[in-house]
């Protein structure tokens, strides 16, 4: 299964299902195409299939942050000749070790250090690239690091790239553990591919919900699993007249019954 996630705004924004044991390198490119058109950011119908007018000044705005699994050159050429940023560690650890060579100077932050090099291919755009150590068993272990971005210190770019992993952390752990991903399972390929279809839907709306209803009160902290086991649990119900919601009872002995009320009232109200 691969993801692509909008964590500012808990949004889902991309999930596909792929048969067999598939590296993350190669879902790159159907993920870079499903959201070029989901965010507007594909062909126009009337251009050339190989012209790349297709919303420069949009894409020029995106920075793709991806880490090791994704960094191979081939990739990175095809996302930087579609006019993206990238903000990416390298695949390959043997490059890691011969960059480290380069290196004149290393300052230290944190638990690592970090150095700059100069990368020894041509990947069609201006790039910046660091190395990082870290010690490991004795020995130090190197990886590096490529960006598009004119960053003012390698401590900044490495806050930045790390910045990145909250997807892995934040949204497959909520739909996991909050809407239960991993407890169903399909025997048929294309019913668990809708399933998981449907576990976006879920999580997006609930990622509605918190930010028209959530986002200012007590449950500001709250993420999805606690949503759903903590807040949709509360016993209550809801009248509808002409489709409107008329009235909202809850549980008045619970807890959370007064605030959570108000938040419902919010999201119910229109505009």
């Amino acid at each position: 299964m691969a993801r692509v996630s909008a964590l500012t705004y808990r949004e889902t924004l991309w999930s596909d299902l792929f048969e067999g044991s598939r590296p993350s390198i190669t879902c790159l490119e159907p993920a870079v195409l499903s959201l070029e058109t989901a965010l507007g950011l594909a062909p126009k119908p009337e251009a050339h299939p190989s012209s790349l007018e297709l919303g420069p000044d949009l894409r020029r705005h995106v920075v793709w942050r991806m880490d090791g699994g994704f960094g191979c050159d081939d990739h990175l050429r095809w996302l930087l000749a579609r006019n993206y940023h990238i903000m990416v560690k390298g695949f390959s650890g043997r490059r890691a070790y011969h960059l480290a060579q380069q290196v004149k100077r290393w300052d230290r932050y944190g638990d690592v250090w970090l150095g700059r090099a100069t990368l020894p291919i041509d990947l069609g755009r201006r790039i910046a690239c660091w190395v990082k150590r870290r010690p490991k068993a004795g020995q130090f272990e190197h990886s590096y690091y490529l960006t598009t971005l004119k960053l003012p210190s390698k401590g900044v770019a490495v806050n930045l790239y790390n910045q990145r992993g909250g997807v892995e952390i934040e949204q497959f752990r909520q739909d996991k553990q909050g809407l239960h991903l991993s407890a169903r399972r399909k025997q048929r390929f294309l019913a668990q591919k809708a399933l998981i279809l449907l576990t976006d839907l879920a999580h997006n709306l609930l990622a509605d919900f918190y930010h028209s209803a959530l986002v200012s009160s007590r449950f500001a902290d709250f993420g999805l699993k606690r949503i759903v086991r903590d807040l949709l649990a509360v016993e209550g119900c809801i009248q509808f007249e002409n489709d409107q919601v008329r009235h909202i009872a809850l549980l008045e002995t619970h807890p959370y019954a007064r605030t959570l009320l108000d938040c419902l009232v919010r999201y119910c109200s229109p505009g």
